[in-house]
Formats: structure tokens, C-alpha cells, sequence
């Protein structure tokens, strides 16, 4: 996606920091506590993704490059391999990156800075190397479409057990969240079918027994129960760092952690521990937790637990300075 200016990154954070005051995320001991990317050459890092192949690696992209993903250590940010696709043709905006099933990567290159001006986008789908170094793989290149029109979108999520493929469209009064074909061809195109609505989302993710989706945008995250037929149920608020520009999520392989994943070089990836698995904490070290640089809010403003006094007037000040912003930007520019 395009980055949003510098000051108006900080500024959001800043009229966040100062309502709410310092914040906490708890930690704890495992590779998913987070990590910071070392790699000069990742600076739009647009999506994040687990291997399933390879146990505390993680994949992302930037979003206006070349066709080629990088393969990061968890445990100390450093680039392992960068894999080169070869066999698709030059990303327009690569916004979301997902492993199937099938031990297949997905690339959504699926963002529309003209919101909605494209009339197809693409996923670029590769198998996860068996060997971790630089090289370069032939990859399928699927054309994408969608049954109300052309959409902007940042999100593309492949569900761990079926392995169907699913996109959440991203505008600011409202997204939809949308269905591939049960199975994609590369010959025409995959027709991707409306089934739920969602809020304006960055990203999402797909818990590893399939039975959750967590989306994020730029100040919440929520998870929703995920109903076999292939909709949203119920949902709740998710712990999730305050970032400059909210961009990429993912759960850790074994499912006991969130990563969030933000642009910038030498950007943090914060991992904040799932709710009723060992590595959280509980609610009671939680809510005695003073210390640390993130923070959480669900979509109705309220605190996570952890947190200390994130108020709805913070994230509704934060968010009028980066909307207030944005329709600036898209007047000079047209872009969304």
C-alpha cells in the first residue's frame, strides 16, 4: 500500500500516545516474541506469513518490488533466503502473502492505489523450498477478479484445512470479505464471490486449526469465529501493537502467538501472545503489567487487557489525523 507520510505516521501515534499514556504488551520466552527485520533491502514490508515448512521462519514482501519474497529468521531478523518467481509477470502492489495446506505460498498482489481503477489483480502461488537459500522458483500466476467490481484490497488469507483462498477488501467505511472459486485456474479468471462484510482491513490471518480469522486494520484487531460453510461468526477484540502504519499479521506455526508486522527498514515485528494458550500470561500478571512500547484496542476503542487507558478518544483523534490526511492525499493525488 502506499505509506502513509512520515508525519502523519507519527502524529497518528503521537495523538495515541498522548491520551493514552504509556502501554504495555506482555512477552514471553518462545521465537514469536517478535523480532526486528535486518534486511536494508525490506522496507515496505506488506504482508507476514508463517512457514510451514520451516519452524520459525517467517515469509514477507514489500509491496511495490520485483517478484520476490524473503524468508526471515524469527528468532534473530535475518534474511535466509530470497526467493525470485519467475513464470508471472511485474507486481503492481503486492499487499498479503499466506501459506496453504498444500505447503504452497500465496501472493496476493492484489492492492488498488485507484480504488478499484483495475480491472483484474493477481496471486502468485509457489511451493515452499525445501532448502532455505537465494534462488529463483517457477510460480503459478492466477487472474483475479471479483462479482461486484473491482476492489482495493490488502488481505488474503488461504484456510488451513480446505485450502480456499479468501480476500477482505479495504475502504474506509467497510470492507467485504470474499471467496475464491473452490478451486483456482490459471487459465481465465477466478471469479472471487462477496460472503461476508468486514471493516476497513489491512491484513488477516487464519489460526492454525482453521477455526478463527483474525483481521487488523490500522488501530484495532478482532477475531472471528470461522463457520465451516464459510462465514464470520461471533467475534472479539485482539491484543495488537500500536504501529505507524499497520500492515501485516500472521499467527505463529504452533498458534500460540500473533505477529504484527508494520513498513519502515528496520521495522519491529511485535509478537503478542494468544488468549488461552501457555504463553499468555494471565489476566491477572496481565493487568498488573506496567512496562513495555505497545498497545491494543479493539474496533469499539476499549482497552486489552495489558493496557493502560487506551480510550476511544485516542483512537478516534489518531484516526482523524490519518483520515483527515488520507482525503488530502487522494485529493492531490487520486490515489486510495
Amino acid at each position: 500500500m502506499p505509506s502513509l507520510p512520515r508525519p502523519v505516521a507519527v502524529a497518528a501515534l503521537a495523538a495515541l500516545c498522548a491520551v493514552a499514556g504509556p502501554v504495555a504488551v506482555p512477552a514471553h520466552a518462545d521465537d514469536a516474541d517478535g523480532f526486528t527485520f535486518r534486511d536494508p533491502r525490506i522496507t515496505e514490508s506488506s504482508g507476514l506469513a508463517a512457514s510451514r515448512a520451516h519452524p520459525g521462519v517467517y515469509w514477507t514482501h514489500n509491496d511495490q518490488d520485483e517478484p520476490r519474497v524473503f524468508a526471515v529468521d524469527g528468532r534473530t531478523g535475518e534474511t535466509v533466503a530470497t526467493v525470485t518467481l519467475r513464470g508471472v509477470g511485474k507486481p503492481r502492489d503486492m499487499e498479503a502473502i499466506s501459506v496453504g495446506p498444500d505447503g504452497d505460498v500465496y501472493v496476493g498482489d492484489i492492492g488498488d492505489n485507484l480504488g478499484g481503477g483495475w480491472s483484474h489483480v493477481w496471486i502468485y502461488r509457489f511451493p515452499e523450498p525445501k532448502d532455505l537459500r537465494d534462488q529463483t522458483v517457477d510460480a503459478v500466476q492466477y487472474t483475479v477478479t471479483y462479482e461486484d467490481g473491482a476492489r482495493d484490497a490488502e488481505a488474503l488469507m488461504v484456510h488451513p484445512k480446505t485450502g480456499r483462498v479468501y480476500i477482505a477488501s479495504k475502504n474506509e467505511d467497510g470492507g467485504g470479505l470474499y471467496e475464491a472459486p473452490e478451486k483456482l485456474s490459471a487459465q481465465g479468471k477466478n471469479v472471487f464471490r462477496r460472503i461476508d462484510e468486514v471493516p476497513w482491513v489491512t491484513d488477516g490471518a487464519f489460526s492454525p486449526d482453521g477455526t478463527r480469522l483474525v483481521l487488523r486494520g490500522y488501530f484495532f484487531a478482532r477475531a472471528y469465529e470461522w463457520i465451516p460453510a464459510g462465514r464470520l461468526g461471533a467475534d472479539e477484540r485482539v491484543r495488537g501493537p500500536i504501529q505507524p502504519q499497520s500492515e501485516g499479521v500472521t499467527y505463529s506455526l504452533d498458534g500460540s502467538s500473533l505477529l504484527f508486522s508494520t513498513e519502515g527498514p528496520g521495522t519491529r515485528v511485535t509478537g503478542v501472545p494468544v488468549e488461552g494458550t501457555p504463553a499468555a500470561p494471565s489476566p491477572t500478571a496481565a493487568a498488573g503489567s506496567t512496562g513495555g512500547s505497545g498497545a491494543s484496542a479493539g474496533t469499539d476503542g476499549s482497552a486489552g487487557s495489558g493496557s493502560t487507558g487506551l480510550t476511544l478518544g485516542a483512537v478516534a483523534l489518531a484516526a482523524a489525523v490519518l483520515f483527515g490526511a488520507r482525503r488530502l492525499r487522494r485529493g492531490g493525488r487520486g490515489d486510495g
